[in-house]
């Protein structure tokens, strides 16, 4: 039987008084889409940088494709390909100077056609010559990504690669990091865009204070919240009475929604509304999200 992608046994790192990472047990398996979700400061990055090997845990272990992070670091890092979250780029080079310089840390020559197929899936073709600092940050971010895949790493791990992305290419990303994931690397995705999750990860690990406290597929933890979601938007701004505004969350775009048991709730509060003179402008009902589960899992860890 092969190992798993990743392993992750037992692994705690502490800052100081800060427990970053409090004993994390996790296992990814070969050709998984994988999701690692929680609020800022739960230790994903922690994680993530160890498993990189950037950051020596205090205890556990961690491997990649088999190898120990700490006493094959070689073998390990070479299976390994990390999307950083901050922006980290050299100002004095181009862009295609920059993977060429990355494909020449692992030692591996003849990379241009590799590295011209990765610029034009990151629609960056046109940006081979130009200088990384005159890049928008946009255009930065797709560069992290094509450095993260000049070695052709088994497993990529993608840490917010989307924060500050365009929609455009946010789309191309996808359907590139798709293709890569069917042709049988292990994705590892990391993000504040709960959708893109629960389209894209057959399982997700949400993490709160260093801990790991929700494992499961995507379809069992969204079968985790009954009933429905119902999502309303009011016309001319209006408010919704004092009664029904106590059980409602306020989203984007103006709309407003309500979390059903049962859907003979609904006519309740349709009812409430015209007895307020509240007018309707738009309605959904629908199965509740990943963001509803995962604000649920929160408040119960």
């Amino acid at each position: 039987m092969s190992s798993p992608a990743i392993r992750i046994a037992g692994v705690t790192k502490r800052f100081g008084a800060v427990q970053a990472l409090a004993g994390v047990d996790l296992e990814v398996a070969r050709g998984e889409f994988f999701g690692l979700l929680g609020p800022n400061g739960a230790g994903k990055t922690t994680l993530i940088s160890a498993l990189a090997g950037l950051v020596r845990p205090d205890d556990g272990r961690l491997e990649v494709m088999g190898h120990d992070v700490q006493a094959d670091y070689r073998a390990a890092r070479r299976s390994l390909g990390v999307v950083p979250q901050e922006l980290v780029f050299d100002p004095f080079f181009t862009v295609r100077e920059t993977l060429a310089l990355q494909a020449g840390y692992f030692g591996i020559r003849d990379a241009d056609p590799w590295i011209d197929e990765i610029l034009e899936n990151l629609d960056l073709t046109s940006k081979a010559r130009v200088n990384m600092r005159a890049l928008s940050g946009g255009m930065k971010r797709r560069v992290l990504v094509a450095q993260a895949l000049v070695h052709r790493p088994q497993v990529i791990v993608l840490d917010e690669p989307t924060a500050g992305v365009d929609v455009e290419l946010r789309q191309g990303l996808w359907q590139f990091v798709r293709r890569l994931n069917r042709d049988g690397h292990t994705i590892v995705l990391t993000t504040h865009y709960l959708e893109e999750a629960e389209s894209l990860c057959g399982r997700i690990a949400m993490m709160k204070q260093g801990r790991i406290v929700a494992l499961d597929t995507t379809a069992n933890l969204l079968d985790r919240v009954p009933g429905h979601a119902l999502r309303l938007r009011l016309g001319n701004g209006a408010r919704l009475p004092e009664g029904l505004a106590v059980c409602a969350r306020e989203e984007a775009g103006g709309m407003v929604s309500f979390d059903l048991a049962a859907c003979d709730e609904l006519e309740a509060i349709l009812r409430s509304l015209r007895e307020a003179g509240v007018r309707v402008e738009d309605m959904e009902l629908g199965r509740p999200d990943l963001e509803q589960v995962f604000v649920q899992v929160m408040r119960g860890a």
